[in-house]
């Protein structure tokens, strides 16, 4: 993937009176001094949730989480964000997010780090300790503070989330980022010079479109300390793929990814044109942002492919000109030279992504001549799910190390990685 720094142009969805209520919804003081809506300015900002040290040791002891593996040693809050941002049509539309923000010492200076979920279907996002919120929990709660974007059509934001679309993925954390550069006065975040960036699947393609973007377009406003993009599908024209024409977990997954593809750029006129009956009608039924991911893939074909005219699967097999070939090849991720360290962390046994987008992202790297890109084996036999677990582990172990002096980061304390081995080793 060439990254071009600038925005991809369709016809919006954005009616005028929604321009006008975002304008209008924007402070005073911005619109006097300049008549342009900016991206990054913040909306709305309210705490929504806080959980105290004592809370977050008995979650850590009902979990069966080490405090030796991941320290609690600080009261965390929760904010809601509401910021603005580029939407892929050059529209700026409002923006959600979490900011996960740790109550220390009132000198305490404390590192970003931009955490990107995994894939969402639905529009609603709770607030709460669990599942990726609590891994958020687990760096504050550790003196980071932690963001996590919403990306564009989840939570409170507008428009439809664009899945896998690298742009918008960078763009929501790029400006999520100068949102709270904006609010770090009033919410006492007292940041420092580092920047991390992590996710777990669909947040791993996200973390490593973001330092990509970042590096490439705008390397004189950020510097990224180090990142690390777990089981991401960061090569969809080769590896990713596959999972097309074979037996696969999730064949939900395509249709949501040519919605967003169609919707960004406008490949056919109907988007039921792709799909062969009965699918050209159940998808647009399925995917109304309320449909759970498990209810729509018992619905559809388990090799994903055989949802798809059969003329369509035949372009994209043998045409490399084949429009739906050539977008995905834009949002590939892994040809590229990282300035800043990265560990890249995977498990074979991945179900939903194939192991081999890290191999193959570590290996375009190091041919491009990237000295400090890291290649971690999560482990042999965890699944999809599993594997995030063990993953956000080394992914601490990595950005602990840069706190503590690292410029170029280690895989952690040999101590912890032994312990993991072994709760690794009894686990598979």
């Amino acid at each position: 993937m060439v990254t071009v720094c600038k925005h991809t142009k369709f016809e919006g969805m954005k009616t005028f009176a929604q321009n006008i209520l975002l304008f209008l919804a924007l402070p005073s003081f911005l619109m006097a001094q300049d008549p342009v809506i900016q991206t990054g300015e913040v909306l709305q900002c309210e705490k929504v949730f806080s959980a105290s040290r004592d809370e977050l040791v008995a979650l850590w002891k009902k979990n069966k989480v080490s405090r030796y593996m991941v320290p609690v040693r600080y009261d965390v809050d929760v904010y809601e964000i509401l910021y603005t941002s580029r939407y892929p049509n050059g529209n700026v539309v409002s923006t959600s997010g979490l900011l996960f923000v740790p109550v220390m010492p009132e000198k305490a200076r404390r590192p970003l780090l931009m955490f990107n979920h995994g894939t969402q279907i639905r529009h609603e996002r709770k607030v709460g300790m669990r599942a990726e919120q609590a891994i958020c929990m687990g760096f504050a709660a550790d003196g980071y503070v932690v963001a996590m974007p919403d990306y564009f059509g989840i939570g409170k934001g507008e428009g439809i989330h664009i899945y896998q679309h690298a742009e918008s993925e960078a763009q929501a954390n790029i400006d999520m980022i100068r949102a709270l550069r904006k609010l770090e006065d009033s919410l006492h975040l007292r940041l420092n010079e580092q920047l991390f960036i992590s996710g777990y699947s669909q947040g791993g393609h996200a973390a490593m479109a973001t330092h990509k973007f970042i590096e490439e377009c705008y390397a004189e406003e950020f510097k990224v300390t180090a990142s690390a993009p777990m089981s991401g599908a960061y090569d969809m024209t080769g590896v990713q793929s596959r999972v097309m024409f074979e037996e696969y977990s999730h064949p939900a997954y395509l249709p949501y990814l040519l919605s967003g593809y169609n919707e960004v750029y406008r490949l056919f006129s109907d988007i039921r044109r792709i799909f062969k009956s009965p699918y050209d009608t159940l998808v647009k039924h399925f995917y109304d942002g309320k449909t759970r991911f498990d209810e729509i893939n018992k619905r559809l074909p388990s090799v994903p492919a055989q949802m798809i005219h059969d003329d369509l699967v035949e372009q994209f097999r043998s045409n490399p000109n084949f429009s739906f070939l050539q977008v995905l090849r834009q949002n590939d991720v892994y040809d590229w030279r990282p300035q800043s360290p990265m560990m890249l962390c995977y498990c074979q046994a991945d179900e939903q992504v194939d192991y081999r987008n890290s191999l193959v992202a570590y290996k375009a790297m190091k041919a491009k001549g990237s000295r400090h890109v890291y290649l971690t084996h999560a482990g042999k036999k965890f699944n999809h799910f599993k594997c995030a677990l063990y993953s956000v582990l080394y992914t601490k172990f990595f950005f602990d190390s840069f706190r503590k002096g690292r410029k170029y980061g280690s895989r952690g304390p040999i101590v912890k990685r032994m312990i993991l081995g072994v709760a690794k080793a009894f686990a598979d």
